[in-house]
């Protein structure tokens, strides 16, 4: 910024293992949303490495990280980024037209996702039809439409009253638990992880200050 190097992400080094439920926790500013988007590959670090898959995430061209974006992981923002016009069903089959999956697929996949989701009666509403949680929903759906192994979300429930939002991590923690999807949550809201996450790694000034297992929700889980 102008003449100050600051360092969004600061020798952070860390493991996620399949099927883990993480949470980046940290104030505004502390390096969560930057430390997941170099985990979906993108932004590339300028040193260091982002290993997924066995990929180095740093070493694909952009045409691979597309694919990986594409196939391995699902991302989920706290705004949700629907497209206004088109319907539920068209905004969740929008990832599979651009992956150039056959038609005669497509239209399973997304109803199977939406179905994931609870949405199977909503298909053809477009999203001012829909409450802030469905469109949340919505939005888990095309997310997991390509059937990725490791889901993404950042503040989820930022635009969502607190039942909703309960609703939401309900969901996404079902989802983990039923397809060992890997998880990994950037909250500001220690109560949310605390619920939720078996993991829950801490961040100041692009550092990590602690990252502990969450006894609580491992038990929960049954991995305790």
């Amino acid at each position: 910024m102008g003449g100050t190097l600051i360092r969004a992400v600061d020798n952070v080094t860390l493991t996620i293992g399949d099927g883990e439920f993480v949470a980046l926790l940290g104030a505004s500013g502390s390096g969560k949303s930057s430390l997941l988007n170099l985990l979906a590959g993108l932004d590339s670090p300028t040193s260091g490495t982002v290993v997924s898959g066995g990929k180095d995430l740093s070493r694909l061209s952009r045409a691979q990280l597309a694919i990986y974006r594409r196939g391995t992981v699902g991302m989920v923002f706290q705004s949700f980024n629907l497209i206004p016009r088109m319907t539920v069903l068209e905004n969740v089959e929008l990832p599979l037209r651009f992956a150039e999956v056959d038609r005669a697929k497509r239209l399973d996949l997304t109803n199977r996702a939406l179905a994931r989701v609870g949405l199977s009666g909503r298909l053809h509403h477009r999203p001012v039809e829909l409450s802030g949680g469905e469109q949340q929903r919505v939005a888990i759906a095309r997310a997991l439409v390509t059937e990725p192994k490791i889901l993404l979300a950042d503040e989820p429930t930022g635009n969502l009253d607190s039942r909703t939002g309960k609703e939401v991590m309900d969901l996404i923690r079902d989802l983990n638990r039923s397809s060992q999807m890997t998880v990994v949550l950037v909250t500001h809201e220690h109560a949310i992880a605390e619920t939720y996450a078996a993991r829950m790694i801490s961040l100041a000034d692009g550092k990590i200050v602690s990252d502990v297992a969450n006894a609580k929700a491992a038990a929960s889980r049954g991995d305790a």
